[in-house]
């Protein structure tokens, strides 16, 4: 008996056909999770930072973006020794920028004798000049810890030299001293009550550390010893100084009350000038005619190294009042010029060096204060 078999192949199709859909739709969905994957990887990081804010972007990074948006972009303007210029009509980022204001000392007339006293903001701009007496030497600025006021020193006659205080507000002025010989270097303590300075007569032909009150009253001399360029402690229990009389210049602390005068360096070289930071650290400057550097130690003259690059003849610093940055004096783009001192202002771990002012004469001796 022959018996016909009808032999359906539909089932087997669709079984082929339902495996061949189950396989695209995975396959499709690898290549979906795949490229999630890769997208999250690159904007992950970015929409992080934007949804926790707990890691700000490098000041650089939004500096480049503003201009990028803006199309003002511009290449960095540099001295011919490498260092960023800070042109007068423009300041760094807020975030990547010191702040405050620095008084100094500026030769505007090439002439030692008619030196001027002026001012700008920490980050070069808003130049402007505070004495106005073409005919008589002022020096030794420094800002009182308020920021209102600028106190320094004035020719008045030979070896008499007075010390000032300028309201910065008002622009009014005020003598403190009577010929009580040559005086510079004036500083307010922080507590605002009292100024240390030094004094040199003829009679004496010594150099002494001496301090009164704000208003001028009780001058007094701290201690026996021979001193210059007075700073005073953060706390306002000290006075840091230069002094020759261990031999070489040196770096020396005492009491305000006149005790405990000790050396703190053994540096070559020492000229003078120094600060002492908030933080506790001290600055100065030292080394031979035109290669001078600026260093950064401990209070008690430990853990001594060099801040700023070699070759510029730098000198004469000054801390920002939050510790981080120290401004001077240097040669870098006029080497060997007599008239070639620039303001620089340089982070204290050796970083971030920038110039803040580009004249025709030396602008010198900073302050740096509120």
């Amino acid at each position: 008996m022959l018996f016909r078999t009808k032999i359906s192949i539909r089932p087997r199709y669709n079984s082929i056909m339902n495996v061949d859909k189950r396989y695209y739709v995975a396959a499709a969905a690898v290549v979906l999770a795949c490229g999630l994957l890769m997208i999250l990887a690159v904007l992950g990081p970015g929409i992080y930072r934007l949804l926790s804010g707990s890691v700000a972007p490098r000041p650089d990074f939004d500096a480049t973006l503003q201009a990028l948006i803006s199309g003002t972009a511009k290449a960095t303007a540099q001295s011919p020794s490498g260092v960023q210029i800070v042109p007068p009509s423009t300041s760094p980022a807020a975030a990547d920028g010191p702040t405050g204001h620095i008084v100094f000392t500026c030769q505007m007339f090439k002439d030692q004798g008619s030196e001027q006293i002026c001012i700008m903001n920490a980050d070069g701009t808003g130049k402007r000049r505070l004495t106005e007496e073409n005919g008589f030497r002022h020096y030794y600025p420094s800002l009182a810890p308020d920021g209102t006021s600028a106190v320094y020193s004035q020719y008045r006659e030979p070896n008499i030299f007075e010390i000032y205080e300028q309201n910065l507000t008002d622009g009014t002025v005020r003598r403190l001293t009577d010929r009580l010989g040559a005086l510079n270097g004036p500083e307010i303590s922080p507590d605002g009550e009292s100024i240390t300075f030094k004094r040199w007569t003829a009679a004496s032909n010594e150099e002494q550390i001496w301090v009164m009150d704000r208003n001028g009253e009780n001058q007094s001399r701290v201690f026996g010893g021979t001193g210059w360029d007075p700073t005073w402690s953060p706390d306002g229990t000290q006075i840091l100084f230069a002094s020759d009389m261990g031999g070489a210049v040196q770096l020396y602390t005492v009491k305000v009350a006149g005790s405990d005068a000790h050396r703190i360096t053994d540096l070559p070289a020492i000229r003078g000038r120094s600060d002492w930071s908030p933080l506790g650290m001290i600055t100065t400057y030292s080394g031979a005619a035109w290669h001078r550097e600026i260093y950064i130690m401990q209070a008690d003259g430990s853990g001594v190294r060099q801040v700023t690059p070699s070759g510029g003849n730098s000198q004469g610093p000054s801390f920002s009042p939050d510790g981080l940055w120290i401004a001077f004096t240097a040669y870098f783009d006029h080497l060997n010029d007599i008239h070639g001192c620039e303001i620089y202002i340089i982070q204290t771990d050796g970083t971030d060096l920038r110039r803040l002012t580009d004249n025709e004469y030396c602008d010198y001796q900073p302050r740096w204060g509120p």
